[in-house]
């Protein structure tokens, strides 16, 4: 069947130009209902009311809701793509093959416009001079990263102009460590951006150097027993490791190339970007389309290409691609001076299967992640409360934990988890001060007994359910704790690390559910969360006894003067290696009292 234009309509098609150039098809409403490009918009726009081409019925419906089109006409082929991309941005037309944009994911900024540029975490490409990184996809890789750059560069994080202001004295940053106060004018703009331009090396996969200099820190800092930052050294050297991990294992020939791998299923697609430097991977980004049951697979490949390989940035001039794309002329001038590639054998070929193979790999997590989100059979929460037996869905439930240092510093944690969710306004954690601190069930019982007395003297209300980490021992205690206190009626179970085993009161044998069991992945998250949270309590009151045992004896170093070296040096080995003028700068340190403190510190054993 022939689509019948209207006579507007028509006079508009009567009259098309012969060149290159954009259509855009739009509804009654002047909405836009479909972008396209054209070497000829003349013959491209009468295509789309032939029968060969609405036998389709994606292009039927467009043909009956269009009444309007519009035309662009530009210089070249190569203009009407880029064009073409920017309008799809801006309009998002419904019958357009859908890139899912990367405007929601995070990119790491470093902002070399400025005097003294800053590292930032951004969602928009809009500062002048930046150089980005990313996006990254994992949210978690990206804070790691940004994690490494703090512990090992003294990049300042304020957003003062530095040419034009000068503050009066020196931000927290710069008395804890993590800035050298460019804004007072004691650190030098070449020194700054010496440092910037490792930070980019490290941004750009270039870590080898970085790692040298880091175990040189870490070892120097163990020798003069700054034990905090080897460990925090330590820490960013795994992680720069792990960044290495897959250059090590995928070192594959040499050079430097972008490698574009694709994989498509049904209405889904998906390419990826490998990024070879030196024959190493270093980076891998991918973007997900949807929508594309009726376009060809060199369309998908050109859209990626002109949406976002042409305006990524520190692209290879080695670009490896599965097959040709569709408008590669048109593409060739967009990216001048880039070699293609279309590898049949050889180092390309092997750069290409691998990230083929990640294409296929990521379009099936894709897929199942999918699949697992419509079809999930039911809440965890519910699934919690079913498998364990109860009257009433636990819609909120506590975990309790106990830790301490081999029997010292014993602490309590409790957290409180919310339609399977953390409360963190209502965690709770404890000092353990009685019989406790070298038993854990009387820790136990101390925690709760603590725990519901204060609720219902304040009117609170109490979870639906208790989790205890531990064995029976541990349950039997908090059962008669809560008992004890008066409260009856919320149901108490355990859950044992080492076989996953969950105890009931009264019940000689424990439940055991599947390792994939919603409930207990939910009772896992609660247990781990509840051992983080009292972990860093327990290390805290840890640090602040060390430092205190040495310092208590020091004349003029009160409560308030241990905190502050506390919160400035971390530990007591901080406190030995710093210097007079260190401690000196401390608020209410004169130079008589730093020369004390030192003092005193050398003697000690």
């Amino acid at each position: 069947m022939t689509a019948v234009p209207s006579d507007a309509l028509r006079r508009k098609l009567d009259t098309l130009p012969d060149g290159p150039g954009v259509y855009l098809w739009k509804d009654a409403e002047g909405a836009v209902l479909y972008v396209g490009k054209a070497k000829r918009l003349s013959s491209r726009v009468r295509s789309y009311v032939a029968n060969d081409f609405l036998e389709s019925p994606k292009n039927r419906l467009l043909m009956r809701l269009a009444a309007d089109v519009e035309t662009i006409v530009v210089p070249s082929e190569a203009q009407s793509l880029l064009l073409e991309n920017n309008l799809i941005k801006e309009y998002r037309p419904r019958f357009n093959v859908r890139l899912k944009d990367d405007k929601s994911y995070p990119s790491i900024a470093v902002t070399l416009g400025e005097s003294f540029p800053r590292v930032l975490v951004t969602r928009r490409r809009d500062i002048a001079g930046a150089r980005y990184f990313g996006p990254y996809t994992d949210v978690g890789q990206l804070r790691r990263t940004l994690a490494v750059i703090r512990r090992l560069y003294t990049v300042r994080s304020c957003s003062d102009d530095l040419v034009a202001d000068r503050r009066e004295r020196p931000c927290l940053d710069y008395h804890i460590g993590r800035c050298l106060a460019p804004c007072m004018g004691w650190q030098r703009a070449e020194d700054y951006r010496r440092m910037v331009d490792d930070v980019l090396a490290f941004l750009e996969g270039r870590t080898q150097d970085v790692r040298v200099r880091v175990r040189d820190a870490m070892f120097a800092a163990s020798e003069r027993e700054d034990y905090e930052r080897a460990r925090d050294l330590r820490d960013a050297l795994k992680w720069l490791e792990r960044l290495e991990e897959p250059s090590a294992v995928e070192t594959i020939g040499k050079g430097d190339a972008d490698v574009v791998g694709y994989a498509r299923d049904g209405d889904d697609a998906i390419c990826v970007l490998m990024r070879v430097r030196d024959g190493c991977v270093i980076g891998r980004e991918h973007r997900f389309f949807e929508g594309i049951d009726e376009e060809d697979d060199d369309t998908v490949l050109g859209n990626f290409l002109v949406q976002y390989y042409s305006v990524a940035d520190g692209r290879a001039r080695r670009l490896v691609v599965p097959f040709p794309p569709a408008d590669w002329d048109a593409l060739r001038e967009i990216l001048g001076e880039t070699d293609w590639l279309v590898p049949q054998r050889g180092m390309a070929h092997r750069w290409l299967e691998l990230a083929d193979g990640n294409a296929r790999h990521l379009l099936e997590s894709l897929r199942l992640e999918s699949f697992e989100t419509e079809e999930r059979a039911e809440d965890p929460v519910y699934a919690l409360g079913r498998d364990l037996g109860l009257a009433v869905v636990p819609r909120s439930f506590i975990c309790v934990d106990i830790s301490h240092n081999q029997g010292r510093d014993t602490v309590g944690s409790l957290v409180w988890f919310d339609a399977g969710r953390p409360k963190k306004s209502e965690y709770r954690k404890f000092k353990i001060k009685g019989p406790g601190q070298q038993d854990d069930f009387a820790a136990i019982a101390e925690v709760l007994t603590r725990y519901v007395t204060r609720r219902r003297e304040e009117n609170l209300r109490l979870p639906d359910l208790m989790v205890i980490d531990g064995g029976k021992g541990q349950l039997s205690a908090a059962v008669a704790a809560v008992s004890a206190a008066g409260v009856t009626g919320i149901p108490i179970v355990s859950l044992a690390k080492r076989e996953e085993e969950i105890f009931f009161p009264e019940q000689s044998e424990p439940l055991r559910l599947s390792r994939r069991s919603p409930a207990l992945r939910l009772l896992q998250r609660a247990r781990d969360e509840a051992h983080r949270f009292g972990l860093a309590y327990n290390r805290k009151r840890r640090t602040r006894r060390t430092i205190t045992s040495e310092l208590l004896n020091i004349p003029g170093v009160g409560a308030s003067r241990r905190r502050l070296l506390l919160e400035r040096f971390g530990s007591l080995a901080g406190v030995r290696t710093a210097s007079a003028a260190e401690l000196q700068a401390l608020p209410g340190f004169s130079s008589a009292l730093a020369d004390r403190i030192l003092s005193h510190l050398k003697d000690a054993p």
